[in-house]
């Protein structure tokens, strides 16, 4: 099992938009989710809920979803209106440094609309965790699914594994729920999570990461 520091964790983690055809030990995956349990949570309430699955009920569900429009209303908005120009500027960066290494003009509408279309089969990835919480939850619970979930995938490269997060599963969020047999009326969906082992010849995999310095996000006031 690959043994890296936290420190290292936090830089090699990436989105991985291209993943091998290997299958991923159920003994691997329970030994990670008991121990990302330990996140934090406020009040401990521990909001966080998930299926995952791989194999034909997951081929089965892709499909249902490869077939089926967006779901109306949405789930939740991913981008709220009036998200100011810099946080544009920043997705676009990222996204563009991701299409020149796949090749990809932006404006070939035909490869991108591809490229958007391996979100339903989570670019390949043989397990897939779909996560939800219960709709009475507030803001400050789904910040401790995020923790949650930045654990398991930190947890993931310990043990040699890769993860792509999908916000855009949430397109069909109620389709999944039905699949996976949760209450539409007490649970909302968030993400889903494609887990497995990363195809790192992929072009999608050698871009360049990029975020802002962290003085841009951060302030120290108070230090000698």
């Amino acid at each position: 099992m690959p043994i890296i520091s936290v420190s290292e964790a936090v830089a090699t983690r990436r989105s991985v938009r291209a993943f091998l055809d290997r299958p991923v030990e159920l003994a691997v995956l329970e030994r990670i989710m008991q121990k990302a349990q330990m996140a934090p949570s406020g009040c401990n309430y521990q909001p966080w809920e998930a299926t995952i699955l791989t194999g034909e009920p997951l081929r089965d569900l892709q499909q249902a979803m490869l077939r089926t429009p967006f779901q109306e209303p949405r789930e939740y908005v991913v981008q709220p209106e009036g998200i100011p120009a810099e946080y544009h500027r920043r997705l676009g960066e990222i996204t563009g440094a991701r299409l020149a290494a796949e090749g990809v003009a932006r404006d070939d509408a035909e490869a991108r609309a591809a490229i958007v279309h391996n979100n339903f089969t989570s670019y390949g990835a043989p397990v897939v965790l779909f996560c939800y919480l219960p709709r009475i939850m507030g803001p400050p619970q789904w910040s401790d699914v995020g923790m949650w979930l930045q654990t398991i995938m930190l947890l993931l490269l310990e043990e040699g594994l890769d993860s792509v997060p999908q916000e855009f599963l949430s397109h069909h969020g109620r389709l999944i729920k039905n699949h996976l047999g949760i209450s539409d009326e007490s649970h909302i969906f968030f993400c889903g999570l494609g887990i497995g082992y990363a195809d790192k010849s992929a072009p999608s995999y050698l871009y360049q990461r990029t975020r802002i310095p962290y003085r841009e996000a951060v302030r120290f006031r108070g230090f000698q």
